[in-house]
């Protein structure tokens, strides 16, 4: 046993001496040496005769203070010398000192590690351009979207939190094939848990971080703007949710016609298709070969009430209510397999363009645009300015006519909206209902 051992061997043979190493052990992790100084609050008579006997003072009163130097040169003195403090620490708790300067850079080099294996892997799932694999490097270079909340899960389990990115990569990766879908089942299918990705789990707030990075906007405020969020991309937080309005509009089962909504035909009155009432639903049958689309309740409210009794039950009219939810895109995907003739009008401010365009894209010839030209746009100009960063949104305009009305928005730098072209639309049904 050499004299570190030894002086460590009396240190533990003497209880009393515990708060004193303790004490010079947090200084040393803190300076890398023997610094600074240790006071001893209420100390027991026999801390007080143990350290008077080793610093060669009498200590009377029970807060005691001395230098961690001045014990480190009076050890120097007993029959231990020569020590090493450092070692005798090391010795007495059974374990090596690191300085905490050198334990931050450490466990920053650990953390690094972790999230470089992280991008390896979904960069050998998806590729560096996959959308788990962007939000990573994203979340890495800006400290956001979630960094601070799987960096506190990494500090609690460094494997569920692994699991936890893999989960919400997964998650990501279906949103992009747009596997429509609720988030119970999702959070099921992934995790086998259905509460797994719910509001307030770390998975759900993770979810939440990764697809505001992959849409690039704000996280959302309040259980509304959340829900609004899920549904934009293709996720109902409940079957009932997602939902679309609709006017004259039969859905088909095994069965035959759905009993239910033949009544709302029968009765000329609008209703609500949620995404639970689409179960089992096998097709649509619109009243004539065209389906009108508006974007506003309120529009498709008036529109509904100023014609049900004109129609003979050959118009079709759907609301979808801003950003179409799951629910509406499946009643137009069932309209497009049957073959109908699908005319979409919306807001003409960049959200509103946005919307069109992309629904466009994803029905293409049998979807039309409808009074959103530049003429319609000149038509229900408002007042309401549109700033730089929202104007950005329409350089990406696929279709002729919405990319047209967009140069237009660009140049005046203000909204269109549809309740200032009613007149407009309405005629437009009032001639459709008269031709049939």
């Amino acid at each position: 046993m050499n004299n570190n051992e030894e002086c460590a061997a009396y240190f533990r043979s003497r209880p009393e001496s515990r708060r004193c190493l303790q004490a010079l052990r947090a200084k040393w992790e803190s300076y890398g040496r023997a610094a600074g100084y240790i006071t001893l609050s209420d100390a027991s008579e026999a801390e007080r005769r143990l350290l008077g006997g080793i610093l060669g003072k009498n200590f009377i009163e029970k807060k005691i203070r001395f230098s961690c130097a001045e014990f480190e040169q009076s050890l120097q003195k007993t029959r231990f010398a020569p020590i090493d403090l450092k070692r005798v620490l090391e010795a007495y708790f059974g374990e090596m000192l690191t300085v905490r300067k050198e334990k931050k850079q450490k466990a920053e080099q650990e953390r690094e590690r972790f999230l470089d294996e992280l991008c390896g892997r979904f960069e050998k799932q998806q590729g560096t351009g996959g959308t788990a694999s962007v939000w990573l490097w994203r979340m890495r270079r800006e400290k956001a979207f979630g960094y601070q909340l799987l960096i506190r899960e990494y500090g609690k389990d460094r494997e569920k939190a692994a699991q936890l990115v893999e989960n919400v990569g997964e998650a990501l990766a279906r949103m992009k094939q747009r596997e429509e879908t609720v988030l119970a089942v999702l959070a099921a299918d992934i995790s086998g848990n259905p509460h797994y990705f719910d509001r307030g789990t770390a998975a759900g707030q993770l979810l939440v971080n990764a697809i505001c990075c992959q849409e690039d906007r704000e996280l959302p405020k309040g259980a509304h703007e959340w829900r609004d969020l899920l549904l934009q991309t293709g996720i109902a937080p409940d079957p009932i949710s997602s939902s679309v309005h609709v006017y004259g509009l039969h859905l088909l089962t095994a069965q035959g016609e759905h009993p239910a909504y033949e009544a709302f035909c029968r009765r000329k009155e609008a209703s609500v298709i949620t995404l639970e009432n689409l179960k089992g639903v096998t097709g649509a049958r619109a009243g004539g070969d065209t389906v009108f689309v508006v974007e506003n309740e309120m529009v498709f409210c008036f529109l509904v009430n100023a014609l049900s009794e004109k129609d003979e039950g050959e118009l079709t009219l759907l609301c979808i209510s801003g950003q179409p939810r799951t629910a509406a895109l499946k009643v137009l995907s069932l309209l497009t397999e049957g073959g109908y003739r699908i005319l979409y009008n919306g807001d003409m401010d960049p959200e509103g363009v946005d919307i069109a365009d992309r629904l466009w894209k994803r029905f293409g010839q049998m979807l039309e645009i409808w009074r959103m030209s530049p003429e319609d746009y000149r038509n229900g100009i408002s007042g309401e300015q549109v700033g730089a960063k929202r104007l950005s949104r329409l350089c990406h305009m696929e279709n002729s006519i919405l990319r047209e009305t967009a140069v237009q928005m660009r140049k005046t730098g203000r909204a269109a909206y549809q309740e200032n072209i009613l007149k407009d639309l309405l005629e437009d049904l009032a001639v459709y209902i008269k031709s049939k």
